[in-house]
């Protein structure tokens, strides 16, 4: 079962849309990533992403998403089901 989560991303000043297309850019060739977008809130951008096991998403937002450039700071929530 694949592992869902969201990528809460802060940005630096005025980054915001360079950083969503640069990890729309990244949706090319990661497909994990599932959607991207500015927001409104303590946070920039939250990006879905989705992989086999926690350890797939930790390597996609360590060496993929964090490298875009304006990307400042990522926190990462794990979706889960209850009941």
């Amino acid at each position: 079962m694949a592992v869902k989560a969201f990528v809460l991303i802060e940005v630096a000043a005025g980054k915001s849309q360079e950083v969503v297309a640069g990890i729309t850019a990244l949706q090319q060739e990661r497909k994990e990533i599932r959607s991207v977008n500015s927001v409104t809130g303590p946070y920039d951008v939250i990006a879905v992403v989705e992989g086999p096991d926690v350890n797939a998403i930790g390597d996609l937002v360590n060496k993929n998403i964090q490298s875009v450039h304006g990307v400042v700071r990522t926190v990462t929530c794990l979706a889960m089901k209850l009941g």
